[in-house]
Parts: C-alpha cells; sequence; structure tokens
C-alpha cells in the first residue's frame, strides 16, 4: 500500500501530539512534516515529548507545503487558523482533514466551492471520536419519536467556545427531522439571562465548563411518561484517534466537502 504523506499542524497541542502519535505509529502513513508558529527550521524530535519521531518544522504553511508536497494536512489547531489552512491547502492541491470548531456557513461555503474547483476532498470534523458520532445519529433517529430535547455538553475549562461545536452539529441533526417547537412553560421566565441555556429551534443546550472534563455530551429525550437520554465520554484524546485515521485515508477518496464524520461512516 502506498504511503499517504501528512503534515500536522499544531504538534505541541494535545491533540496535536496524539495525531502525530498516529501518524508515527500507523505503517500507511508517513510524516514528512509539521506546522508550528514556533521552532521553525528545527525538528520535531528535538522537542520535548518527540524522542525518536523526525519531521522538519515550518511556521509557513506555504513554504511547507510547496515543499513538502504532501497528501493530506492534519489541522487540530483553532477555528481561525484551521480555515486559514484549510484554503491555503486546497489551494496547494493538499487535502485538510480539519478538527476545529466554530466553522461558519460561509466558511463552509468557501472550502466546499474550492473543492469543487481543485477536485480534492475536505473533511471537517466537530468531533472524530466515532462513539460521539454514533451519539448524534441515535439522537437524530429518536428525534422522529421525541420532539422534546435538551443538550448538555461538558468541557474541560480550557476550551474557548460555547457551546461546542458537537452539540451544535447534534442539534443541526435533529432539526432535520424535527419539527421546530418552543419548550417549557410559554410563560417561562428566566430569573437569571442564561439559566435555560442557548435556543436552538427551540432545543436548548447547555455548557458546562470544568477541569477533570475532557469532552462528554448527553442527549435527554422527554416524552409523556418517559425520558430517554443518549450520552457518550471521551475520558482522553487518543479517543479521538481512530476518527482521525478514518478522515485521513477517506479524504483520499474523495473531490468535495465533508461536514461531519457520519457522513464517511458506513
Amino acid at each position: 500500500m502506498k504511503k499517504i504523506k501528512i503534515v500536522v499542524a499544531g504538534p505541541r497541542g494535545r491533540m496535536g501530539q496524539e495525531a502525530v502519535s498516529l501518524v508515527h505509529n500507523t505503517e500507511h502513513f508517513e510524516l514528512v512534516g509539521v506546522l508550528d508558529r514556533k521552532n521553525n527550521g528545527g525538528n520535531l524530535s528535538e522537542l520535548d515529548g518527540f524522542n525518536g519521531i523526525s519531521a522538519p518544522i515550518y511556521s509557513d504553511i506555504e513554504e511547507c507545503l510547496h515543499e513538502l508536497r504532501p497528501d493530506v494536512l492534519i489541522d487540530l489547531t483553532t477555528p481561525e487558523v484551521g480555515m486559514k489552512h484549510a484554503v491555503t491547502a486546497l489551494k496547494s492541491g493538499v487535502r485538510p482533514v480539519v478538527g476545529t470548531t466554530g466553522f461558519s456557513k460561509e466558511d463552509l461555503e468557501e472550502l466546499n466551492r474550492l473543492c469543487q474547483e481543485k477536485e480534492l476532498g475536505c473533511i471537517i470534523a466537530p468531533n472524530f471520536a466515532v462513539g460521539a458520532i454514533l451519539m448524534m445519529k441515535f439522537s437524530q433517529m429518536a428525534a422522529k419519536y421525541f420532539s422534546d430535547v435538551e443538550i448538555i455538553e461538558l468541557h474541560h475549562d480550557k476550551k474557548l467556545d460555547a457551546p461546542s461545536g458537537t452539540a451544535v452539529k447534534t442539534a443541526d441533526m435533529i432539526a432535520q427531522v424535527r419539527q421546530e417547537k418552543q419548550q417549557g412553560h410559554p410563560n417561562e421566565k428566566e430569573t437569571h439571562s442564561g439559566a435555560r441555556g442557548a435556543n436552538i429551534e427551540g432545543m436548548r443546550i447547555h455548557s458546562v465548563r470544568l477541569p477533570g472534563l475532557i469532552a462528554h455530551q448527553q442527549v435527554i429525550f422527554g416524552a409523556e411518561g418517559q425520558t430517554l437520554t443518549i450520552r457518550h465520554d471521551s475520558y482522553n484524546r487518543a479517543s479521538f484517534m481512530s476518527g482521525v485515521k478514518m478522515a485521513v485515508e477517506n479524504v483520499m477518496k474523495l473531490d468535495v466537502l465533508v461536514y461531519g464524520l457520519e457522513n464517511i461512516l458506513d
């Protein structure tokens, strides 16, 4: 099997470290370089935590992609950087696999246009944990029978966006099969602003941020005399790597934008 040449952006981040390890330890993947805002011109093996993993470090993405000619760019940084990297990658003939959240509708439209123009695949995934993807799909199935639903997402206290991309994506998937409905008492009043959480088509999303958490979500459905709770928990960042691997393998076969890993699950 021909090896897939990969560049990882953000290797010193917690998710980036896991991605570097994944690429290094996957037989048909080849780590050809990394993108890091520091340490330009150095080698990854010189940094703490990367003993024995050799790859040149670049700070300029255009220089990196031009010189290394990778097949795939894995980006697990921030929405702003991830968007810039994805656009630059597509323009450079490289397929992006992006795991950051916060992309706008306009961002996705631009990426989709570039994919069609360049005939290249791109995968944007709010969540790479396969169990989380199944949680979203199961929630969409349940929403056909339960119209009242609330989402509680729980993450570590270093997470910048709220609600999480996974929670928003879950609500979007549910909205595809659910008529918009304002839940709760029609005369309900928040005595403290925000107590009922964010409102997406009548669904409520509640965000919890605490040290000790990684990434967790529960979707609670209610009906007369019963409730149904669908929950997923990621206890470490290694839980996301099976999805990253799947995305890299699948993006090589695509020539369109795919938003959400659920679209490539069998």
